[in-house]
């Protein structure tokens, strides 16, 4: 029998509702574990009730003490160039809030990501961070759990992008200390704190959405959690260009003229470069550029196009190198280790070009002189063949006039002819010391050029470059990898 058509209305109104909280109860059950009793819910409408989330717990009391420890998920990327690092953690807070402390159970209630909303939260920020940023896939990556004395503990997984001041003397053989800052958020556009003695570096970078005041140390003390013995995750992680080796937590208190005290809890972890991937790209391309230079010593003098290409080759390739290996670099003006060693490798590859430009002009020098030698003995020759044929002739005109007095006088000798024979004689002799002086001349001008010719030099080059390049290094390495 069919229903009266004015109980119809009712009765679909009921099973509606019923339906509606039989969901609400599901929900709730599969939320808190389907072998728990519904009964032990606290009544989380009764507990907001009345709660002013604009206000710390226990206000006018003792500090809120905060229990911080972090989960550190990844470390995606280190440049050197804008001075900063980025990374990835879990950041978890927890405190006790006795406005929310509930007597029914001693569960821990798990709440959605959503109720933290309805809370009060200490405005932990991250004071050097230049950026930072929630993830919300597939949903907020928040975690909120009460205990029932009123103690909460707030997860949530934050990317941020880091300043870490950066001392580049010793690159690519260096070591760094970068820092994660956490502290209460002061009045943003407040003076720049006076650090404690002792403090790190490190830049402000105030992530406050609007200009308001934050808990000093008053309203708040920070303090690394008891568990926080540790960082998870930090100890696995595998960075292409650095290894840490340590870290270390810290406390302190930052003084403010016009708002007191704020506390502040650091995160210092400790970086050493690797430096095979440096040998690799830098050190030894350098290194064999070095070497190449060095085949010029082997080539001969004459093949001007061959050893005047290779070292201008490799000076251009040098240069190359330095600027690929500066660009990924901040423009620092502090000289780094690699800068030295580009430097070390781009003055030798240059002194072998110049080696073969000096040895070249040496050569062409000597041939010169040479020239100008033969030009300058050639002169007393022909001096001396003309005095010869003049000594010939008075000799023969001498012998003529003797025939002639003798056939005249007899036996008769004249006084004028001895003279001649006299003066002749004299004449003969000056002229053996004037040539014997000259050729004296002519040996000390080979004398004088026969200390070095070009390949000498050369043959000098190939032990000497070696020799010193290996010196240097040893130098260098001593210097900045020890």
């Amino acid at each position: 029998m069919d229903a009266p058509a004015p109980l119809l209305a009712p009765l679909l109104l009921l099973c509606a509702q019923l339906l509606r909280g039989t969901r609400a109860m599901n929900d709730i059950g599969d939320y808190v574990g389907s072998n728990l009793e519904i009964s032990w819910l606290p009544n989380l409408d009764g507990l907001i009730a009345g709660y002013a989330r604009n206000f710390r717990p226990g206000i006018g009391g003792p500090p809120v003490n905060v229990a911080l420890a972090l989960e550190v998920a990844s470390i995606d990327h280190i440049s050197e160039a804008n001075m900063e690092y980025t990374m990835t953690v879990f950041l978890h807070q927890s405190w006790r809030d006795s406005r929310l402390s509930y007597n029914h159970t001693n569960e821990t209630l798990g709440l959605d990501s959503r109720f933290v909303d309805k809370l009060w939260l200490p405005d932990t920020f991250i004071v050097n961070a230049k950026s930072a940023w929630f993830h919300d896939v597939t949903v907020e990556n928040k975690l909120i759990r009460l205990q029932p004395d009123g103690v909460i503990l707030y997860s949530i997984r934050i990317t941020s992008t880091v300043a870490c001041d950066m001392d580049l003397a010793k690159y690519p053989m260096d070591e760094q200390e970068c820092m994660l800052e956490l502290e209460s958020c002061f009045l943003c556009g407040q003076s720049a704190p006076a650090r404690a003695p002792g403090a790190g570096p490190g830049s402000a970078a105030h992530l406050c959405a609007f200009p308001a005041d934050g808990y000093s140390s008053e309203d708040i003390v920070y303090y690394w959690s008891e568990s926080q013995e540790h960082i998870h995750g930090l100890d696995k992680l595998q960075l292409a260009q650095f290894t840490i080796t340590s870290y270390r937590f810290t406390t302190e208190l930052m003084n403010f003229k016009s708002a007191g005290q704020f506390p502040r809890l650091s995160l210092h972890f400790h970086l050493r470069r690797n430096r095979g991937v440096y040998i690799i790209q830098s050190y030894m391309p350098s290194v064999l550029l070095v070497a190449m230079s060095w085949v010029s010593f082997w080539i001969s003098q004459a093949a001007v196009p061959a050893r005047v290409s290779l070292g201008i080759t490799t000076v251009l390739t040098m240069t190359t190198l330095m600027v690929s290996a500066r660009s990924s670099l901040p423009r620092a003006s502090a000289i780094k280790a690699l800068d030295v060693y580009f430097w070390i490798c781009y003055v030798f590859v240059f002194a072998a070009l110049v080696e073969y430009a000096f040895a070249h002009f040496n050569a062409d020098y000597r041939k010169k002189q040479k020239a100008k030698a033969k030009v300058k003995v050639s002169r007393p020759r022909a001096e001396m063949d003309v005095r010869n044929a003049i000594v010939l002739f008075s000799l023969s005109a001498a012998g003529v006039t003797q025939e002639l007095a003798i056939s005249r006088r007899q036996r008769r000798v004249p006084g004028n002819l001895m003279g001649s024979y006299r003066s002749v004689g004299v004449e003969t002799g000056e002229m053996k010391k004037e040539g014997a002086a000259r050729s004296g001349g002519q040996g000390g001008i080979r004398a004088r050029l026969r200390p070095i010719d070009a390949d000498t030099i050369d043959i000098y080059a190939r032990a000497v470059f070696p020799a010193a390049f290996a010196a240097v290094n040893v130098i260098y390495w001593a210097a900045y990898a020890m």
